[in-house]
């Protein structure tokens, strides 16, 4: 089995979203099942699912994260690992990933200013990254329905990215299926439509 988890997510007292995590890692472990957890940050794929919309209409995105940097990870790249690991556990070939914890990022950490630049650069049209107190997005996230665990719980992620504590990075990538990780300005080029 493989598992989609969080990176820290075995830090104590660690953070809400990590304390669950933990908790279905934990059941993992307890069940005798072979498993490999992969342990990710923040997905590039967010800038679309969460920001797009704003990046299209008002070129611009919203977040309480200040300068800190995140090492982002293309969910492909996640996905491309995770077929490896399940192709290629059967026999002794394998068997180095089986029980294991990997953290996977990017290659690179990014401020979310740094990320608006190549973001500018990649589809020629400036995007400004707008980095808005904390008691707005608390106000936004109420609005549009969120309840209050989760609201804490991206805050406290916020809190971690200002804090400069999500910038670590790793080479599980090409560790696993032996190629670099996706830049984020690759990223962007492959999915320029979804921000024009």
């Amino acid at each position: 089995m493989v598992k989609l988890s969080v990176m820290a997510a075995d830090v104590e007292p660690g953070t809400i979203i990590g304390r669950l995590h933990r908790q279905e890692e934990k059941i993992i472990e307890e069940s005798g099942i072979t498993y490999a957890f992969l342990r990710s940050g923040a997905f590039m794929q967010n800038f679309i699912n969460f920001f797009g919309q704003t990046i299209k209409n008002q070129n611009a995105f919203y977040l309480p994260a200040g300068d800190g940097k995140v090492s982002f990870v293309d969910v492909r790249d996640i996905a491309a690992v995770v077929a490896k690991l399940l192709t290629k556990n059967n026999g002794n070939r394998g068997q180095q990933h089986e029980n294991k914890a990997y953290d996977i990022t990017g290659p690179e950490a990014l401020s979310y200013s740094q990320a608006a630049e190549i973001i500018s650069k990649e589809i020629g049209k400036k995007i400004s990254y707008v980095d808005i107190p904390e008691e707005d997005a608390r106000k936004a996230m109420k609005g549009i329905g969120m309840e209050d665990w989760l609201i804490d719980a991206i805050m406290e992620l916020y809190n971690i990215i200002k804090a400069g504590y999500a910038s670590q990075t790793t080479n599980t990538v090409e560790q696993i299926i032996g190629r670099k990780p996706t830049s984020f300005a690759q990223f962007v080029r492959d999915y320029s439509n979804s921000f024009n």
